[in-house]
């Protein structure tokens, strides 16, 4: 426990030196400078389906036959990929993955790769301030493929990590026309959560600006992810602030293994997630994840959120639809903690009868839910409080496509310690019908018990209930 405490002070520590040094080419001019590209100091790769790990060929601003020499394709779409900051100096292993999928989902693409890797190993400050410059530099590149070949930007799909997510949208905001798409993944937080949009990812950088949002944990300004929302749809995995799988235990291990020096690996887990989610939309293209329109992420965890009306819910990564709100849309969702991501969400509605008033906190639970396809037993959740005659409203989820459901058990389970007050008395609660709302599917099952009541009781047997019920929605539900 001291081990853990200690490493959790020195990434506090390495945290606050990111967020509150300052420096680097913040200020600089991005004002566009028509022909001249000798300042541009980024470097544009485009990469080979049949080599997407390597740099082999790079279109050079100003250089008409360098498109010609790499094979650019002129009547497709093109990818622009802008990695984050790095502490080695060198791309991070997510960027061939990223390309190989993006190539697998659109063939006769373009996926260009841009290197400012010798900006984005400075000191976090200096890096942030540089991503001003890399944008003017893309911005460049952008502009001359529309004017020197009549490049349609209709065409371009920006794709920024961390730090390269602001650096999409400073170029998105200097193209002469607005280029089709900027996807922000995991966009950065320290010294821009609080900045003006100029300066940052934002709604106005594209026709369209998507953003996943995988690890804002901390206060506003110290988590490595920005936690505002800054596109026309923001979409914030398991809410945002932590990923399935990136647990604290294994950071730890990694860094006895190899040292404080890498320190970073407790931060990439779920800021990384942001990449994998979108690796995994262009993979899996049937099965797109869903996500669902929400006030906030404890509404969207008593499952009150699961609508599809009015473009409530939405397609995770490639496949979104292209809402484009008056103002931004945040939107959440569960996930796995290894691709393929996609889980299938429920709302379960109950009513807890009683003839006695009786209130338990912080109570153990477990439904098992039974359908055409397959089953998923034993989905362990908590709910804060049981009331007498109280009815409460929560959300569950599972890997397991079900199919139609057809049967629900319910579980209470016992505490782990010992109870005086279960001595005198088990608790129950008597429980008629149970509803459930699927998210995928939009359907609505509601479930009776066998014996008309059901009498639940803490650590005792489950009880069983059948669909005596189905309504699924209207046709205007989406």
């Amino acid at each position: 426990m001291e081990s853990k405490t200690l490493i959790l002070v020195a990434l506090g520590l390495w945290l606050q030196s990111l967020i509150t040094l300052h420096g680097g080419a913040a200020d600089s001019d991005i004002s566009y400078s028509g022909r001249d590209f000798m300042d541009i100091e980024s470097k544009f790769a485009l990469r080979t389906p049949e080599d997407t790990s390597e740099d082999t060929c790079h279109l050079i601003p100003g250089v008409t036959e360098s498109l010609a020499n790499c094979n650019f394709n002129h009547s497709s779409k093109t990818f622009v990929v802008i990695h984050g900051w790095t502490v080695t100096g060198m791309y991070e292993s997510w960027v061939p993955k990223l390309v190989t999928a993006l190539y697998k989902r659109e063939p006769n693409s373009n996926v260009i790769v841009v290197d400012w890797l010798s900006r984005a190993q400075q000191h976090y400050p200096v890096s942030a301030g540089y991503t001003k410059l890399v944008g003017k530099d893309v911005a460049k590149f952008i502009n001359w493929l529309e004017e020197e070949f009549n490049y349609p930007l209709d065409n371009v799909h920006l794709l920024g990590y961390s730090l390269g997510a602001h650096a999409a949208g400073v170029a998105g905001s200097l193209t002469n026309k607005k280029v089709n798409r900027i996807t922000g993944l995991d966009p950065a937080g320290p010294n821009f959560e609080y900045a003006e949009a100029p300066s940052r990812l934002s709604p106005d950088d594209a026709d369209f600006v998507d953003v996943l949002h995988t690890f804002t944990r901390g206060s506003p300004g110290r988590s490595i992810g920005i936690q505002k929302p800054v596109g026309h749809v923001d979409i914030y995995p398991n809410g945002g602030t932590f990923q399935p799988g990136c647990n604290v235990g294994d950071a730890i291990r990694v860094i006895a293994a190899k040292g404080l020096a890498d320190v970073d690996q407790l931060v990439k887990c779920s800021h990384e997630r942001s990449i994998h989610l979108f690796i995994d939309s262009l993979l899996n293209e049937e099965n797109p994840s869903k996500a669902y329109r929400c006030n906030s992420k404890e509404a969207f965890e008593k499952g009150l959120c699961l609508s599809c009306r009015k473009n409530r819910c939405n397609n995770v990564g490639y496949e979104i639809n292209k809402v484009r709100a008056k103002r931004s849309s945040k939107m959440y969702l569960k996930t796995r903690s290894q691709m393929p991501y996609k889980v299938f969400h429920y709302q379960v509605k109950m009513h807890f009868a009683g003839t006695r008033s009786d209130t338990h906190t912080d109570q153990e639970f477990e439904i098992s839910l039974y359908g055409t396809v397959a089953e998923s037993e034993n989905i362990l959740f908590t709910l804060p409080e049981v009331s007498t005659n109280k009815t409460y409203s929560f959300l569950i989820y599972t890997e397991v496509d079900i199919g139609e459901l057809l049967m629900l058990k319910l579980k209470w389970k016992s505490d782990s310690y010992f109870g005086w007050s279960d001595w005198w008395s088990i608790p129950g609660f008597m429980i008629e019908k149970i509803r459930v709302k699927a998210g995928e599917t939009q359907k609505k099952v509601i479930f009776c018990s066998r014996e008309k009541v059901s009498h639940l009781q803490k650590g005792k047997a489950s009880v069983v209930f059948v669909k005596c019920h189905d309504k699924s929605l209207n046709k205007k539900s989406g």
